[in-house]
């Protein structure tokens, strides 16, 4: 199972325990997956897809339960993905019209409302809980192992632009994106996702989320750590074998021996030790030195080997 499938699981679990804030939240769903249909004057049937079981289960139970509204679940199976497509369906019945309203799918004058239903967001309680309703509609959450994504998706541009200001009055940071006739409002940053999640009341993905990432964290840090020492062994493996090329060549145009005293040793002692570092030459000298004499050291070996490069 996905983790977004997961997270929509638990959070079908959730009930609150007011009225205004479950009309709420069937309101978010409502507005992201159902289809009203128009059948007459004042006369409307509306439908409701999912491809979780659980947010089904919760459509129907939040219709029945706050309206008494009569509906029937139907199970599809696509043969081609492999999947259950669940329906809710319901028919027109006296009741409907008034269930609509309350929901603000209809406005009083019982027209469709396309944008959010102000009225029913005035509480923060109720703005949380549209949240998690339009997140068990059309909401995606990727793995925490993977890139952080979040996302709320609806092929309503008005809708879309309803969920970016209601996601801006939690502080929230959200991204604006269309694709073909869809659009979605996006979260990029795993300190928001948590927010977001732990707003909606999805407390163990939540948890599941703040593991992953730290681990994920975790690992990224230590694989800059070995990258950076590889780097540096890298590096000074490379000035290791340029420096011995200077000394030999020192050697062979003017001889050792006949270099001032601490020129000598640390050429011989970086002959001798052709694996060793800056700090670990200073320690084998007599008496022992700091990395800056050792540097400044080999550094006049390397001028005097150019030099004689540029002469030859």
């Amino acid at each position: 199972m996905s983790f977004s499938s997961s997270l929509k699981n638990e959070l079908a679990r959730v009930y609150p325990g007011r009225r205004c804030c479950r009309i709420a939240e069937l309101s978010g769903i409502i507005h992201t997956i159902g289809s009203l249909h128009i059948l007459g004057d004042e006369t409307f049937s509306l439908e409701a897809h999912s491809k979780n079981a659980a947010v089904a289960r919760k459509i129907y139970r939040l219709l029945t339960e706050l309206f008494h509204l009569r509906a029937d679940v139907t199970v599809r199976r696509s043969i081609l993905h492999r999947a259950n497509d669940y329906l809710v369906s319901i028919p027109a019945q006296p009741v409907l019209t008034q269930a609509l309203n309350e929901l603000g799918i209809l406005d009083d004058h019982l027209s469709v409302n396309r944008g959010l239903p102000a009225r029913l967001l005035n509480k923060s309680c109720c703005a949380v809980a549209y949240l998690r309703g339009v997140f068990l509609g059309g909401g995606f959450a990727s793995n925490p192992k993977g890139e952080y994504h979040f996302e709320l998706a609806t092929d309503n541009a008005d809708f879309i632009e309803g969920l970016k200001e209601l996601l801006e009055r939690f502080q929230l940071h959200p991204g604006l994106v269309g694709r073909m006739r869809n659009y979605a409002v996006y979260l990029k940053g795993a300190d928001e996702i948590l927010s977001v999640l732990a707003l909606v009341g999805a407390y163990n993905a939540l948890l599941e989320w703040e593991d992953a990432r730290i681990v994920k964290e975790v690992r990224a840090h230590v694989n800059r750590l070995v990258n950076c020492d590889t780097a540096n062994l890298k590096k000074a493996a490379t000035a290791a074998v340029n420096q011995i090329g200077d000394i030999e060549l020192v050697d062979e145009e003017i001889g050792l021996e006949r270099l001032p005293k601490g020129l000598r040793d640390i050429a011989k002692l970086r002959l001798e030790n052709p694996s060793a570092n800056i700090r670990e030459l200073g320690e084998l000298c007599e008496p022992p030195l700091n990395k800056q004499a050792v540097y400044h050291r080999i550094r006049r070996l390397t001028k005097l080997a150019e030099s004689l490069r540029g002469r030859v």
